[in-house]
């Protein structure tokens, strides 16, 4: 059986030593989803990406988009 916890902690220790390249990884995510639904639920595929990065401790590229 999988441990799904010992899965997310190693998506995390990813994340913190390459958070460029998850910001890359979710931006890529967030295309390919906008495009087979032809944008029609971009915010929501929008928010989801940032709560993605959030869960895995990528902080924001600039810094002010925190809420």
């Amino acid at each position: 059986m999988v441990d799904f916890s010992s899965l997310v902690q190693k998506a995390k220790d990813f994340a913190r030593k390459n958070p460029d390249k998850v910001r890359e990884g979710v931006s890529k995510a967030e295309d390919v989803v906008d495009e087979k639904t032809g944008g029609k639920y971009e915010s929501q595929v929008n928010a989801a990406g940032e709560q993605v990065e959030k869960q895995l401790g990528v902080q924001p590229e600039d810094g002010n988009n925190q809420k």
